[in-house]
């Protein structure tokens, strides 16, 4: 007996040593792993530190003037037509700056455009404002003579009369232009992604409405009003490049997105406003329900009013969106970016808001459901 007690207590030594042993590796594992993970993460910690200092040391000296000592002119040619993106690579292609990617952000940053096609005659020596700014005036034979501006949310005929009233050409001229087929087509293949859409639509009154980027353009000693109006479609389709992927990942056209920013820019003030607004006309569209909005009928009508009787808003008209479902012909005025934006970006769709009104007092904008808590929210503002 006493030597089967010594067996079973030797067998649970040999276990429990076994066993203590299991714990012991275990545990000698677990720290290896721990270790093993914090060198990872300390090692990958590191490199992205790094890889930021240097990034940030690479950008900031992109900034600074390529070699501030050699002050040699070199001379760059800027085709018509080119982009940004275009300058920006030949710019770096003859050592004037040093990345042609920086430089690229800086302008988008700093919404610079209306760069002018010519020759120039840079140093690497200048800063970056130095270079931008000789390519808005454009190379040094090239004198500005005039100035026009674009406001936000105006129309065709609005921008027509700005150039009557700061240039040598008349309205008439302009319009005239707006109408000429084959300019009209020379622009559509110069920007495709931008005015396919437009050329496509019919019963439309003038198809750069809405293409005529809201902006301040210099008007240069022997320019044609040709080139004019292809600064102003070049600066729209600049601005709209980043959005033509999700235009299209949308099921939406250039056309559709520029015909609701326009209706969005005047009834809306406040980005935040703005992007519900643009909730309402996609929840109307979704449920084949007419956009009745005032703008349309008053571009329909051509006339601007303060308030529209019954009559107006049966006007026989395309572009009459309380007649009419859907988005119509196209743009009512150039919205702004920050409208563009709304539409690609709306909010509280999940809502289901039908309709809207604005105190005009106090500009607040109210959302409804129902044609009957509309009217209700318009009686109690006093609209």
């Amino acid at each position: 007996m006493a030597r089967l007690a010594s067996r079973q207590d030797n067998q649970a030594h040999r276990k429990a040593s076994e066993i203590n042993g299991k714990k012991a590796r275990l545990a000698a594992e677990t720290r290896t792993v721990h270790h093993l993970v914090y060198w990872i993460v300390g090692i990958i910690t590191a490199l992205l530190v790094v890889i930021g200092l240097l990034t940030y040391h690479y950008v900031k000296s992109s900034l600074k003037p390529l070699d501030v000592n050699n002050t040699e002119k070199v001379t760059v040619k800027i085709p018509i037509g080119s982009s940004n993106k275009d300058i920006a690579t030949e710019l770096q292609n003859k050592k004037i700056i040093k990345s042609a990617a920086v430089f690229s952000y800086y302008v988008k940053a700093h919404n610079y455009s209306d760069f002018q096609a010519g020759k120039y005659y840079f140093s690497p020596s200048m800063t970056l404002d130095q270079i931008i700014t000789q390519l808005q005036k454009g190379h040094s034979t090239r004198k500005v003579i005039a100035k026009v501006l674009v406001k936000e949310g105006v129309m065709v005929e609005d921008i027509a009369s700005a150039v009557a009233k700061n240039t040598n050409w008349s309205k008439k001229e302009f319009l005239d232009l707006m109408k000429d087929q084959d300019f009209l087509e020379s622009l559509a293949k110069k920007y495709p992604k931008l005015l396919k859409s437009s050329m496509a639509s019919s019963g439309v009154r003038y198809h750069l409405e809405g293409y005529l980027f809201p902006l301040t353009y210099s008007v240069y000693e022997k320019e044609t009003l040709k080139q004019l109006v292809t600064q102003m479609v070049k600066a729209t389709n600049e601005q709209m490049a980043p959005y033509y992927d999700t235009i299209a990942q949308k099921n939406l056209t250039v056309q559709q997105v520029m015909t609701l920013a326009s209706l969005v820019e005047r009834e809306g003030v406040k980005e935040t406003d703005r992007k519900k607004i643009a909730g309402v006309f996609f929840n109307r569209l979704d449920i084949n329900m007419p956009i009745q909005s005032d703008i349309s009928v008053m571009y329909a009508l051509n006339t601007h009013k303060e308030s529209l009787t019954n009559k107006d808003t049966s006007v026989d008209s395309p572009y009459n969106l309380y007649v009419h479902s859907g988005y119509g012909p196209g743009p009512f005025n150039s919205p702004s970016l920050q409208s563009i934006r709304a539409v690609l970006d709306p909010s509280e769709r999940d809502q289901n808001y039908l309709y809207f009104v604005a105190n005009l007092k106090t500009g607040k904008v109210y959302y409804s459901h129902t044609y009957e808590e509309h009217l209700t929210t318009n009686s109690s503002i006093g609209q």
